[in-house]
């Protein structure tokens, strides 16, 4: 009997300890959640048309066109080839950080702050001084991973809006007035459509600071 008790005691002690340990994943994204924000603004900090200037043409990105390290100015200054596999690398970027805060089971407020710091790091990025793109690449793989099946509906009016008239701010635009109305129509959640905003809206107002002192004025 006491050798009956003396195992049925390991067995709780085990079902306890087994029990209390979390997994990897849990530590990782409940103990450290900032750790997977500073990867994903280093993830985001990758300059990928910075380095696409500097090996096809030998120049800085940022003193060609509009002065924007990001796809959009790659895509007019290095040609449509090279801006369009610079933007699906800047996407993946920002896809790639959100398929690590799921992987980690993060919460979805740390999985949204994740999204902003690859955004961020795009937009900021530590390798050129804080000074890169606009982050709309990075945005559209971000919610490509949280809102797919809206993204890619969205998908086809705005590249061909891009084939027609070749303008890739016309094209964004296009893609993220209509989303939300698309999101709405598929009753996606209300925070992640007001999630969708924000980050359209962070695009959009570096975009008008990066490119207001490159607008000439009247004299």
């Amino acid at each position: 009997m006491a050798e009956l008790a003396d195992a049925a005691d390991l067995k709780s002690a085990g079902e306890i300890l087994v029990g209390s340990s979390p997994s990897p994943g849990t530590r990782l994204g409940v103990n450290m959640p900032w750790l997977i924000i500073v990867v994903a603004y280093f993830l985001g900090s990758i300059p990928t048309a910075y380095i696409a200037g500097r090996l096809l043409q030998g120049r800085d990105i940022r003193e060609m066109g509009d002065g924007n390290a990001g796809a959009a100015n790659a895509f007019r200054e290095l040609g449509p080839r090279t801006g369009i596999l610079v933007g699906i690398i800047d996407a993946a970027k920002g896809a790639l950080a959100i398929l690590i805060g799921e992987a980690a089971d993060i919460p979805q407020p740390t999985l949204l702050a994740v999204g902003v710091a690859a955004v961020v790091g795009h937009n900021w990025p530590f390798f050129l001084h804080f000074r890169g793109g606009r982050g709309e690449s990075t945005t559209i793989g971000i919610l490509l991973v949280l809102i797919t099946q809206p993204m890619l509906i969205m998908a086809v009016p705005a590249l061909a809006t891009l084939v027609i008239s070749r303008n890739v701010v016309l094209a964004s635009a296009v893609l993220f007035i209509l989303l939300p109305i698309v999101c709405w129509w598929l009753k996606v959640p209300g925070v992640l459509v007001s999630y969708a905003v924000g980050l359209a809206c962070l695009v959009g107002i570096t975009h008008f600071f990066r490119t207001r002192g490159t607008i000439p004025r009247p004299t």
